[in-house]
This record gives C-alpha cells, structure tokens and sequence, in this order.
C-alpha cells in the first residue's frame, strides 16, 4: 500500500477521457493567465489513453465537425487545436485535400493521445476510484481523501481540495439480458473490437444477433459483415425503421454553448420537454451515409439471392435462454403479436449506456450534497460547511441539455470548470495576504 499524502492536490479529476483532457488545456491555461500556482492530478482506470477502445472500426468517421476539438471553439489560437496536430504530423495539407469536416475516429483518438501525452506527469493510469472520504476540521470538511485500486491490486490514497468527476456512462445491459450478463458470447458495444475475434466466428457459417437500433449498431453490424462474410447477422431493434439522425444547421444550434444558457434558465419540465424534442440528433439515429450503405447491402443481397444481413425492426425481446449451442432470444413482434426464437453464436448489445448520477465511491459525502442537481457550472451544490467543490462532466443532459454528453461544448464547459476551480485559489491567497 503506498500512501501519498506529500501533496494535497488542487484538484483530482476522475476518468481522463475527452472531458478531463479539455479540462487539463483549461487549467493549464487559467494557472498560467492568472500566474497562480494549482495541482492537478488526473486518475484513469484505463492503462493508457484511448477512446472509445472497443468502436475505433474501420472507416468509421466523426459525426462532429474536428472544429469541435477540445480546444478551439475557446481559443483557436491554441497549441491543442486538431489543426496543429495536423501540423505537427505533418498531414496538415493531405487532411486539407480530403475536403471533409469529419477526420476518422482512428485519427481523432490519436489527436486526443497526442494531447495526452503533453500531461503525463498529471496522470495516473491504471487505478480505479474506489471510495472518496471527507476530511474535516472541527465541523467543516476542508478537503477530500481519494482511493484508488492499481490494475494489480495495490492501494494509493491521495488528498485533494476539489475533485472532478467525467468517468463516462457504464455500459448498458438490458434487464433481459441479466442472467446471461457474465457470458462471453454476450458482447456489449464498448468492448466490440476487444473481444469480438475471440469468440470463434470465424471460417465457419455462424449466427449473430445485434441489438439496437442507433449508430452503433448499424456500424457493428456492417463491420461483422465484412469481418465474417459467413456468418448469418440479425439486426435487431424495437423500431419500426432505422432513422437518419438530424444534423442539418438550424438544429444543430442546440448544440452551440449559449444554447446551455437556454436550457438552464428553463423550468424542469420545459427542459425535459426539449430535450425530447430533440433526442433524433443523438439518440436511436443513425448517420444517413451509414444508412446508404446498409440500405445498398440490404438491395444487393436481395439482387443475389444470398441473404447474410437480416433487420427485424418491431421487436420486442421478450426472455434469453444460453447453453452449450449458443444464446436463445425470443422475440415477440410488438405490432403483429408473432413470436420466434433462434440461438446465436454472438450477441452484440449496442444498447447504449447508463448515465444517472454517478457513483458508489462519492457515498460517504453525499450528506453533503443538498440535491442532485447540478449549479449552471456543472457543480454539485453542498452545504455550507463543506468547502470542496465537486464537478461532474457528462451527466448534466436533464439541466444542461443534449450537449452534455458529447464534444460539442468541451472547450466552453472546461473553461467554466476551469474558472470556479481556479477562484478558490485566488480567494485564499487573498485571505492568507490578508
């Protein structure tokens, strides 16, 4: 067990994904302006940098602009931009001839590696949060104690004044799915590319079922299909038909970071009322070249007679049964009434994740926490003996809108997180010249 208490951070961001990267430029930037000293530290489970690992397909590209990195909608100047990455590999006219907004998701994680790399010394890979406690003196929690599991079983305690949590959503297993949930042939989307060639579809006519009916699974059940040209592939989603996502530019406003302004100030149920409105930009849509292409697959089988990619929209399933053939699913049709079952070799959940408010390890100090509702910068409001700040990135959609939990508002959301955090500072230092 090491214990790390030589150094009370500034702050310890939780996850060190797009959001906390953003937030990193931020801090370093806002440190450097106001030429105050802060200590960032930034913990991920991960054992290196990579982004959505289990979806980085083959020809997949970005449905957000690269303009929406994490840094230039703030400042463009910045040596963080996609552009300079570009530059410094030396692509940047090559991506120009290109003639497109959207860079593939291969190089785009590599652009958030690159980024990474240039905060190294502020990251700790490899540990999981496990439990945050508060420390106090006399009836006031002055900071926090932070503990992490390492990937081999040590423990490291550290202490931080404020803490930022953007660990992403936990992969979402429908009820159904349950108690199948530890099989290895059933394979949520977030782990597609890490565990799909080691479930032995390959060389051999062989049955899959994809669940879903949104860009991850149409991209999956593209992908299977060149990945095993033998294998048998049911697109599965309750649906009456794959809808095209609406990214046309009066709608896509929503998405601009005074449109969160807009959100907040409404009332709640005004709020959830627009984020329905508005769910076919992000959610259970899917990319209408994408669709193209499957639609082309979908004509060119019936023109063959060699059918390998079947949709089976209207379905509802109804229970899951697994043995040594494979996994059962019976479906029932939500329309019609029919019902049929047929066992797979793979299941492939691209059912999307689970963002309510996280998380197990923030438990002891939720009796701070006056509601779980976050202020319009992104921070939990506590009771007033409680000095801390605590921020949370991506799980603000209910009050902050659709945004929340994509890129589009990375470099305005970092910046504001930023300025709360680094107000703390300047407030001491004025009460310790005092």
């Amino acid at each position: 067990m090491s214990h790390q208490f030589a150094i009370e951070h500034d702050v310890i961001g939780v996850g060190f994904g797009p959001s906390n990267l953003a937030l990193a430029i931020a801090l370093d930037e806002c440190a450097r302006r106001s030429r105050l000293k802060f200590t960032p530290m930034f913990v991920e489970r991960q054992p290196h940098f990579t982004w959505h690992g289990g979806m980085l397909l083959p020809g997949s590209d970005m449905q957000i602009s690269f303009l929406k990195d994490l840094v230039s909608l703030r400042d463009p100047t910045s040596p963080f931009t996609f552009v300079n990455y570009l530059h410094k590999t030396g692509r940047l006219l090559d991506f120009i001839n290109c003639r497109t907004f959207y860079p593939s998701r291969l190089e785009f994680n590599e652009y958030l590696r690159w980024v990474a790399a240039r905060f190294k010394s502020q990251t700790a890979y490899g540990e999981t949060i496990v439990a945050v406690e508060p420390v106090t003196a006399g009836q006031t929690v002055t900071s926090l104690r932070v503990y992490s599991r390492t990937l081999a079983g040590g423990e490291t305690i550290r202490l931080t004044k404020n803490l930022v949590v953007a660990v992403g959503g936990k992969p979402y297993i429908p009820e159904v799915f349950a108690k199948v949930a530890d099989d290895p042939r059933l394979i949520h989307s977030s782990r597609y590319l890490d565990r799909i060639e080691h479930v032995g579809l390959s060389g051999r006519a062989t049955r899959v079922a994809v669940v879903g009916g949104g860009q991850s699974a149409t991209e999956v059940t593209l992908d299977l299909h060149s990945r095993f040209p033998h294998a048998r592939i049911d697109l599965i989603f309750r649906g009456h038909a794959l809808k095209p996502s609406d990214s046309s530019p009066f709608v896509n406003e929503i998405f601009n970071p005074s449109f969160t302004d807009f959100i907040y100030g409404q009332p709640c149920e005004r709020r959830e009322a627009i984020v329905r409105n508005f769910r076919n930009t992000n959610y259970a849509v899917v990319d209408s070249d994408l669709l193209d292409q499957l639609y082309r697959l979908l004509y060119q089988q019936r023109v063959s007679g060699d059918i390998k990619v079947a949709l089976h929209p209207r379905s509802e399933i109804v229970n899951i049964d697994a043995d040594s053939a494979g996994i059962e699913i019976g479906l029932v049709d939500k329309f019609e009434g029919g019902s049929h079952r047929s066992t797979y070799d793979a299941v492939i959940l691209a059912t999307g994740y689970d963002r309510e408010t996280p998380h197990a390890f923030l438990g002891s100090i939720r009796r701070y926490v006056r509601d779980d509702v976050l202020d319009r910068h992104y921070k939990f409001v506590t009771s007033p003996a409680f000095r801390p700040q605590i921020h949370l990135q991506g799980y603000a959609e209910a009050s902050h809108g659709l945004s929340d939990t994509l890129l589009s508002v990375l470099a305005t959301r970092s910046q504001e997180i930023a300025e709360s955090l680094l107000s703390t500072v300047s407030q001491r230092e004025l009460v310790a010249s005092a």
